[in-house]
């Protein structure tokens, strides 16, 4: 044991700045204000990078429907667009950096971004150990809720999910370090305020809209400090929505069930930690057609951030295949954005266009190879559906 030593002197050290890092978010959270009000501000700055892979591409032809669907407000000056290049993997290693300084200089000087798909490199690809450049905004930009909703109403599914975007497994995904050659450690952290805030989100929004359950899904049985912490803070959240019932599910046994035709009707809003909600809503995706279909908010108190909840697919740009791909989960995120800023009746007007796009008349399908559409044709079809709805 004696051999150890040092190595456990190193390691506590590095716990302990780990430790103290997370001390100062949780005063910095403390002393947070209310939420944006986009109605109050002279300009709404609205930023779009499009990141990696087919990133560029879809979010593109996103942006260009927004742009369509508030050309009368950026013609008055109450919306602007910025175009931030530099959130590529090419650029993130060549400053060693998540997000380079000038990057997220650009994007703190916006309140919207409407953001890409960027690549993350792992362990044996060859790349610098770089943090997730998603990772890295939702932690600077303090995003600390992200919600995906999926809909399919031939199978009565209609489910958003409120996954909590700053902590839990992912926090400080790249701070885990080698103890010695043998043992290795990561992290998972929870905080009551990181708990409370995704909780009251969540239950504000099911009372708003009329949803009458919300399930609280954990592995607090064998997670029982972190998991289990976040669970007692949701259920205190939820004494304050006594109209609203409250379940408890754990992540495997809810995956389960998200298959079991009969139970999945039952569901409404999910509340879950951060890894449990990445993973989970990943499956729920594919209900409503995989992946490439879905879209998803990122919102704190001062900045929001909307994408796509699937990769940059670096293999379709491989195959030459990027320009077929599906911009339908970019435009999924654009109704979420046009929501949040205050423009509901023309966030539901683009999911009428889509939904008949994609589930309804059809005329253009999206494949991903040359015997489909092109992303920019369905951008078109989108907007020509626009003028009809």
């Amino acid at each position: 044991m004696e051999n150890y030593k040092e190595q456990l002197d190193l390691a506590c050290e590095k716990f302990r700045k780990i430790l103290e890092k997370q001390l100062v978010r949780v005063e910095d959270m403390k002393s947070q204000g209310d939420f944006t009000d986009y109605g109050a501000i002279d300009t709404i700055k609205i930023g779009v990078c499009g990141g990696d892979g087919i990133g560029p591409i879809i979010t593109k032809e996103a942006a260009r429907v927004l742009e369509y669907m508030l050309s009368d407000l950026v013609e008055s000056g109450k919306v602007e667009f910025k175009t931030i290049e530099g959130l590529t993997i090419e650029n993130r290693i060549a400053c060693g950096k998540a997000i380079p300084d000038d990057v997220m200089a650009e994007l703190k000087a916006c309140d919207i971004i409407l953001k890409g798909p960027t690549t993350t490199p792992q362990k044996g690809d060859g790349m610098p150990n770089i943090e997730s450049a998603n990772v890295a905004m939702r932690k600077a930009l303090d995003l600390f809720a992200n919600i995906r909703p999926v809909k399919v109403p031939e199978e009565g599914i209609n489910w958003c999910i409120f996954r909590e975007n700053t902590e839990g497994g992912y926090a400080v995904g790249s701070s885990g370090f080698n103890v010695t050659d043998d043992l290795a450690v990561d992290f998972t952290i929870t905080t009551k305020q990181g708990s409370d805030r995704i909780a009251r989100l969540a239950y504000d929004y099911a009372r708003k809209n009329g949803r009458t359950r919300v399930s609280l899904v954990t592995k607090a049985n064998v997670i029982k400090t972190t998991d289990g912490n976040f669970l007692e803070d949701c259920h205190k959240v939820a004494e304050l929505y006594p109209e609203i019932t409250t379940d408890e599910w754990y992540a495997d046994i809810m995956t389960a069930k998200l298959v079991d035709k009969k139970r999945r009707r039952d569901f409404q809003i999910l509340l879950l930690p951060n890894l449990y909600g990445d993973i989970i809503s990943d499956e729920a995706a594919e209900f409503q057609g995989g992946v490439g279909t879905a879209g998803c908010a990122n919102i704190g108190k001062k900045y929001a951030m909307f994408e796509a909840i699937h990769g940059s697919a670096p293999r379709m740009v491989r195959e030459g295949r990027a320009i077929y791909a599906d911009p339908c989960s970019m435009l999924r995120a654009v109704v979420m954005l046009l929501s949040h800023i205050g423009y509901q009746d023309r966030a539901d007007r683009l999911e009428r266009a889509l939904d008949i796009c994609s589930f309804e008349e059809k005329r253009l399908t999206i494949t991903g190879r040359p015997d489909g559409a092109t992303c920019a044709d369905f951008a078109n079809y989108v907007m020509e559906t626009l003028e009809k709805v």
